[in-house]
């Protein structure tokens, strides 16, 4: 199933739109929520190129480095499109294509050099995109294999590979799909989501070389125009508050579990639910300080690849999962695993 990084709600808030001004934009939006319902009927995925031989040598933890090919799907919505920049080639002077292999490749640097991956599975996969997709395509997504880019419609979204945080996150969805493969339902659909944002403000702070003090907790920061009132899709820091637009609504997140939002829209709310892990991110991170990704990044992260996730997990159970690789790195009633302790009873998750 392809993950979307714009919810549904969102788009159908901008579907139901007659506001003159966004009618550019309400055709995207209905357009976007169809090809997103294609998507899920059937994957139409063509490779671009046979997988890559790149590999680590045998018995190396040693990433390789990327290897990363763009396509140009021109304006239609087929994949992979036309091959515009293999690894190592230079630019073509196409911003998008810029952006997307500039943002893989960060993506890349960040899971070598912090947990020393090799690519997202972890065995040197290549790491494949596309730009241009549709006429107006207001989303971006990983599909199982590749990146996807809409262009934004120009009223409402901007070109979706200005985001570095976007990137990081549809990339790390297919590190989920690769580690704990989190089903995309309910809590444990929700955490699936917050993974990928952690990872994606993650990515985005260590090519800023940011603390976590420093750093915006957005994710999407820059994808809305100034005609939208909000600075991004999500606001990890503080989730309900990254928009508040007349003809989008108000950020509809919680950030504690008083808040939670039961519905069976949206695979169960995996979107709006993924406030609340986040907001506990957020919490752990900014109390242990520093550099996020060095320690609750790495928390968060080795708890995703240690075994202790089961696909169909919820909140609770995920995070006495991050409390447990707390204790096991830094010890038992250490700083650090108090401090995750704290971080999920902020969120009104109370553990033990």
């Amino acid at each position: 199933m392809a993950r979307f990084i714009v919810p549904p709600y969102l788009l159908h808030r901008l579907a139901e739109t007659d506001d003159p001004r966004f009618g550019r934009a309400s055709a995207a939006a209905r357009f976007s929520l169809q090809e997103a319902a294609d998507f899920r009927a059937a994957r139409r995925v063509a490779p671009l190129r046979p997988r890559s031989t790149l590999v680590a040598e045998p018995g190396t933890d040693e990433p390789a480095g990327p290897a990363r090919s763009i396509g140009d799907a021109q304006g239609a919505e087929q994949l992979p499109g036309v091959l515009v920049r293999s690894e190592g080639q230079p630019s073509n002077g196409d911003v998008a294509v810029d952006e997307a292999y500039d943002g893989l490749g960060e993506t890349y640097a960040f899971f070598a050099e912090v947990f020393g991956r090799r690519s997202i599975d972890d065995a040197e996969l290549p790491l494949d995109a596309t730009v241009h997709f549709g006429r107006d395509y207001d989303n971006a997504f990983w599909d199982g294999e590749r990146m996807v880019f809409g262009d934004g419609d120009g009223e409402v979204f901007n070109r979706f590979t200005a985001s570095l945080s976007v990137i990081g996150h549809e990339l790390a969805h297919g590190v989920i799909q690769h580690s704990g493969d989190l089903v995309y339902q309910g809590q444990s659909g929700a955490l699936n989501e917050s993974i990928a944002d952690v990872i994606g403000v993650l990515v985005e702070q260590y090519s800023r070389g940011q603390n976590a003090a420093d750093a915006s907790w957005l994710v999407g920061e820059g994808l809305f125009t100034a005609e939208v009132q909000g600075s991004a899709l999500r606001s990890m820091s503080a989730p309900g508050t990254a928009y508040d637009d007349d003809v989008l609504g108000k950020d509809p997140q919680p950030g504690h579990m008083d808040d939670y939002v039961a519905t069976s829209d949206d695979n169960g709310g995996v979107h709006i639910n993924s406030g609340i892990p986040n907001r506990a991110f957020f919490l752990a991170a900014t109390k242990l300080g520093g550099r996020a990704w060095e320690t609750a990044g790495r928390i968060w992260y080795d708890t995703l690849t240690s075994g202790r996730v089961t696909p169909t997990m919820d909140f609770s159970a995920f995070a006495v999962a991050t409390v447990a690789t707390a204790a096991e790195q830094y010890g038992d009633g250490s700083g650090e695993a108090a401090a995750v302790i704290e971080a999920w009873e902020g969120v009104g998750l109370v553990l033990g």
